[in-house]
């Protein structure tokens, strides 16, 4: 899913911000303050609630679209300033306390890119999705990663940033590090 030369960052729409100012300084230049006030309010709910049919109901209010069968774990947060480019296919879980960004707060500008999570896939408790990214069906991202690539249906990462995982082999991993220029452990 994810190219070497592109991925996720081929996804992204680029906002150039004018002036010094980093880019969240004008966050109400990007979305109105009632439509963030609107919608952290529903993330609120969709946290919260005790009820999975109820966060579905609230996610899609949001914008989001929700496949049937969406296990949003409690305190999982979607984004909050454009939860409409969340995507979440039918039975997948996002588990407890992860958070799904659709946008990231740059020094000369903003990006967006629709977050996509495949049929089946298995988000971990407090993992974080970067903006772009695609997660395909049957997928696993194990809990406390952070994705910022793509992740082939069918395979699990871990880490940060999350990495593919072999079938029990730290080899496999090993090797992935010293590939990407990270020292042994």
């Amino acid at each position: 899913m994810d190219s070497e030369d592109g991925g996720r960052h081929d996804r992204l729409t680029r906002h150039p911000t004018p002036g010094r100012r980093n880019s969240l300084r004008g966050w109400t230049d990007a979305k109105p303050v009632w439509r963030v006030v609107r919608n952290y309010l529903l993330v609120w709910v969709a946290r919260i609630a005790p009820s999975l049919r109820v966060r579905s109901w609230v996610l899609r209010r949001l914008g989001a679209t929700v496949g049937n069968g969406v296990s949003w774990g409690l305190e999982a947060t979607p984004d909050v300033f454009w939860p409409e480019l969340l995507t979440l296919g039918d039975d997948a879980v996002v588990g407890y306390d992860s958070v799904l960004l659709c946008h990231e707060f740059l020094q000369d500008e903003y990006r967006t890119g629709e977050v996509v999570v495949g049929d089946r896939a298995m988000i971990g408790a407090k993992a974080v999705v970067l903006p772009g990214v695609q997660i395909g069906a049957d997928a696993e991202v194990a809990a406390n990663s952070l994705v910022t690539r793509d992740v082939p249906a069918g395979v699990t990462v871990a880490g940060v940033p999350a990495r593919p995982m072999g079938r029990g082999d730290v080899d496999t991993e090993r090797a992935a590090d010293r590939r990407d220029g990270v020292a042994d452990r």
